[in-house]
């Protein structure tokens, strides 16, 4: 790929942001084309917002359906975002993370495609426009908890170079037809030189699933993806928010939470009440335990994404993390109070952004745009 490559009608391709991309499966879209799709970008097709603009479903001609990320401000933060973005779904092919389908830039445009995902976002689940249907039952929840600690192990330890992906979070997570899990949102991540054992770097990703020594001093390791896994993990096992507001203002965290109930052994109280006591016991506890040591305050002493899709499959039932107990980290309150959101320190997780980029609108708004007024073109969901 070199700096003629055209898309967005004739405009040039800028050199520098030419991502280096190792396969073809995806391809470059036109600016028309993606208009078309998305039905001109409108809001009945919109299916999230935050921070980094807009997502938009859409159609092509050729009946595929996608995700189109259309970024709002072309600013250099926004420039280095895509351009990481666009590298790294490039590189990685993994049944478990979300790949890139193509993208598109212009002199004042820049899209991302991906493929859609029925089933919207984790987040959407645990805590949106699905949460009274309880679509996940105990299965489904280990299924996606497993799929997307394999995703992650993919980006740890088999995908050259390494790569932290910096915001794992439920809204991060995407489920398709069959409820497979992806992880999505490379806009954060960091690719690290082989010997590299950790970086110093500028704060990003969401508090709440934020290991303590990224959160504070910026020193980010393959380790603060298990943090934030621990915590998602903690997540989908409890129905409960990483980070929640209790009568009087105050902010209390899920690790503070569940530390005296895992300390007691009171398991069950831990569990999602919407699954009406429907879960496996064995397997409850063996996602504590895993939990319990991802979430640890030192990095060191926190398992690699290997051994914990490991106990998590229960390959090692009888393994090393069997003392269970949570060492609760408690933000600062400086840190809590950029739980509002704050796209200029980081945070996204403001507001327009609460349920991830799918699945912040009605699905049943949709509109297929290449079908003839009347005719219904949703998506099908499992």
């Amino acid at each position: 790929m070199g700096s003629s490559l055209s898309c967005c009608g004739s405009e040039k391709v800028d050199e520098g942001l030419t991502p280096n991309i190792g396969n073809n499966s995806w391809r470059i879209f036109t600016y028309k084309e993606l208009h078309a799709a998305t039905n001109g970008f409108c809001e009945d097709n919109k299916l999230g917002e935050g921070g980094f603009g807009s997502v938009y479903w859409g159609k092509t001609t050729d009946g595929l359906q996608i995700a189109v990320k259309k970024l709002k401000a072309m600013n250099s933060k926004a420039e280095m975002e895509f351009a990481v973005e666009v590298e790294v779904l490039g590189r990685v092919r993994h049944k478990n993370l979300l790949g890139l389908r193509g993208y598109c830039v212009g002199t004042d445009q820049r899209l991302i495609v991906y493929d859609y995902m029925p089933n919207l976002s984790l987040l959407s689940h645990l805590h949106g426009q699905f949460t009274r249907e309880v679509r996940l039952d105990w299965k489904k929840r280990m299924h996606i908890a497993i799929g997307s600690a394999e995703g992650l192990l993919y980006l740890h330890h088999e995908v050259t170079p390494h790569i932290i992906h910096r915001d794992i979070k439920a809204s991060n997570v995407l489920l398709d037809s069959n409820f497979e899990p992806l992880v999505a949102d490379f806009g954060f991540a960091k690719l690290i030189p082989e010997g590299v054992s950790h970086m110093t770097t500028r704060v990003k990703g969401t508090l709440g699933y934020l290991a303590p020594e990224y959160a504070m001093w910026g020193k980010v390791s393959e380790s603060c993806d298990v943090y934030s896994f621990g915590i998602l993990l903690l997540e989908i096992m409890t129905g409960r928010k990483p980070i929640e507001k209790l009568p009087g203002g105050v902010k209390r965290t899920i690790t503070e939470w569940a530390e005296p109930l895992i300390i007691k052994r009171r398991f069950k109280d831990l569990v999602d009440p919407k699954l009406r006591g429907n879960f496996d016991e064995k397997q409850l506890e063996q996602a504590i335990n895993v939990a319990s040591h991802c979430v640890h305050s030192e990095p060191d002493k926190r398992p690699n994404m290997k051994e914990v899709v490991n106990l998590l499959k229960g390959y090692e039932p009888n393994g090393k993390l069997m003392d269970l107990r949570i060492e609760s980290i408690k933000y600062g309150e400086d840190l809590l109070a950029l739980d509002q959101g704050s796209e200029d320190e980081g945070g996204r997780d403001d507001e327009s952004d609460a349920y991830g980029v799918f699945g912040a609108m009605e699905v049943e708004k949709m509109r297929d745009p290449n079908v003839r007024r009347g005719d219904r073109g949703m998506a099908t969901y499992g």
